[in-house]
């Protein structure tokens, strides 16, 4: 079966959910956080079939959020490491870490709990405003589009309905009669 691509889609969340929108490319990265770096430690944390587990590190490391380091020459094995773009997603993984901890936890708490070594704290991520600190909650969002979106696709009356200017994200947009197609 062919997967769609999202690559070229005007949207970050798709482009994101290309790369990484699978559970094993995430649980991968965050071994990867965790300090695994072998491919066969690997399959021992996670379980994950061989095969599998070839095609997420390719595709991770052909997307440059890892890179492969030999550390043995005969047979030639090697260590998948962070890159820069890997070590910028931490913050992604925080934040659905803090999310499945906060609605899928049980009764006993948290599995995992993340400690801010520099203060020594227990932390969570939080999601704030890069200007004012505040939390971000989508009914104090609005979206517009940025100057990546096709300007082919700014008449769309969809699109203007969408992005309109003020309009509250999770709102939902009115409701259009369907077509009745035969």
């Amino acid at each position: 079966m062919k997967r769609t691509s999202f690559d070229t889609w005007p949207c970050s969340i798709a482009r994101t959910a290309d790369i990484l929108g699978d559970a094993w490319s995430l649980l991968v990265l965050r071994e990867v956080f965790y300090g695994e770096s072998r491919f066969d430690g690997f399959i021992g944390s996670l379980g994950i079939a061989r095969n599998t587990l070839t095609d997420r590190l390719r595709r991770l490391e052909s997307e440059g959020l890892l890179r492969r380091q030999a550390y043995q020459s005969d047979p030639v094995r090697h260590a998948y490491l962070l890159t820069d773009k890997g070590r910028d997603f931490f913050g992604v993984l925080a934040a659905i870490n803090a999310w499945g901890d906060r609605w899928l936890a049980g009764d006993e708490g948290a599995p995992v709990v993340l400690r801010h070594t520099p203060c020594g704290h227990d932390t969570e991520a939080r999601v704030v405003c890069s200007s004012c600190g505040e939390p971000l909650r989508h009914q104090d969002m609005a979206a517009r589009t940025g100057p990546g979106y096709p300007a082919r696709l700014l008449d769309d009356p969809a699109v203007r309905e969408r992005f309109a200017p003020g309009r509250s994200l999770g709102t939902p947009l009115p409701t259009r009669p369907e077509s009745n197609k035969a």
